[in-house]
């Protein structure tokens, strides 16, 4: 804020900005440097990022073309032909959907450009969108971005955290623009299965509302679990689309790139936003894309993420679980999705931030507390599995004696 010469006091700052739900994530900085001067090793499995590069051949393709004279042209904001063309390739292989990269894929600056965007893209101000509660936080803040109201979903563990469809009133039905979900999701790696998907397209086309799932993590399930897409149902192109991420399919969350395909006039509308406000994908980063959907395609495995993070699972929570903190597995992604123990301020407000700042302040592992995420996330913690596995044990070992003293 700064004082004009009328004395009166301006305030540079939208109120927006206080509804977008990533404070957390700077605060939780603020206490790993807490931790930090006080002498404490920080083991930050806090925010999801790949800790692994991408494959070499990856980093090649993209060092070579940064080289390149030709590359530094502005592209353009929906996408080389070829990244287009090589994503729907791949949409075929995948999940034999097939989408016109012409006029139903659009490239992206990662998922999040494009889930920020989008109900600027789709929605008037004052419209209606339903979104999981939990949920990764822009989903909520997109809306606050773009003035649309929310109606929070509630992810519950007494559904194995499922949305339930049949809990959504009809009059929202009614109202909604569009409903937002992810399988598997973040923070809550819940799964769905075919018949879930089918009644989620039936009702959307019933009610004329657009389906919007995110499926970033749809290369790492576990336990011969693999994600399905929306679009894999009939008809459901018509109304849903669907992200896509190379950030942790591929180890490329650095380069931000991603894409979204499905329905054309949703396409259309984020194609048209996105030429308004930026220039699209560095070029080279688009070929360095290209390329890992070609080397997946040739399906041995050499680019398969799943199989680093299901072993993680699975030393991290045995060795959790050795510390007497036994807490659900997930089925995919990188996240472990913890109720705190329940002797914890039960009944206390604010109970998993304070856990999680205790925790990180006394033990200096990093974690996040899961009001972040949405109401429904009070009494929860979400625990990124972004470590090595020695560093992972040792987590595991700290967060044990963290949990005993309090007993």
């Amino acid at each position: 804020m700064t004082t004009s010469n009328s004395g009166s006091v301006q305030k540079w700052r939208s109120d927006k900005l206080s509804h977008l739900g990533s404070s957390i994530f700077a605060e939780v900085a603020e206490w790993k440097e807490q931790a930090r001067k006080s002498g404490l090793g920080v083991i930050d499995l806090g925010i999801g990022s790949p800790d692994q590069a991408p494959a070499p051949e990856i980093r090649e393709a993209l060092s070579a073309a940064v080289l390149r004279d030709d590359s530094y042209s502005y592209p353009a904001s929906k996408g080389s032909a070829n990244f287009r063309e090589q994503a729907a390739k791949w949409m075929n292989w995948r999940f034999g959907v097939e989408v016109d990269p012409e006029e139903e894929l659009v490239s992206l600056m990662g998922s999040q450009d494009g889930l920020a965007h989008l109900a600027l893209a789709a929605c008037n101000p004052g419209d209606l969108a339903i979104v999981p509660d939990p949920g990764y936080p822009i989903y909520s803040g997109s809306l606050a971005i773009a003035g649309v109201k929310a109606w929070p979903l509630p992810l519950l563990a007494d559904n194995d955290f499922l949305p339930d469809l049949d809990s959504i009133p009809e009059d929202v039905w009614q109202k909604a623009v569009f409903i937002l979900l992810a399988f598997p999701g973040n923070p809550i790696s819940v799964t769905a299965d075919y018949a879930y998907m089918e009644k989620l397209v039936g009702l959307a086309r019933k009610w004329e509302v657009l389906i919007i799932h995110d499926l970033a993590y749809s290369e790492m399930g576990f336990d011969g679990y693999r994600p399905l897409s929306i679009l894999q149902v009939p008809g459901a192109i018509h109304t849903a689309v669907e992200f896509h991420s190379f950030s942790k399919s591929f180890n490329m969350a650095g380069c931000r790139i991603g894409f979204m395909t499905g329905n054309r006039e949703a396409v259309g509308a984020l194609r048209e936003l996105k030429s308004n406000v930026d220039y699209g994908v560095f070029n080279p980063v688009q070929e360095a894309a290209v390329l890992a959907l070609e080397l997946a395609m040739q399906g041995d495995g050499r680019l398969e993420v799943a199989p680093l993070y299901e072993h993680r699972r699975n030393v991290f929570m045995q060795a959790l679980a050795e510390e007497g903190w036994t807490v659900p597995s997930p089925k995919a992604t990188m996240f472990i999705w913890a109720p705190l123990p329940e002797d914890y301020c039960a009944g206390q407000p604010g109970r998993s931030r304070r856990f999680a700042q205790e925790l990180l302040l006394k033990t200096g592992v990093a974690i996040i507390p899961g009001d972040a995420f949405g109401v429904q996330g009070e009494g929860f913690v979400r625990i990124a599995l972004v470590e090595d596995e020695a560093k992972l044990v040792e987590a595991a070992r700290r967060i044990g004696r963290f949990v005993r003293a309090l007993r």
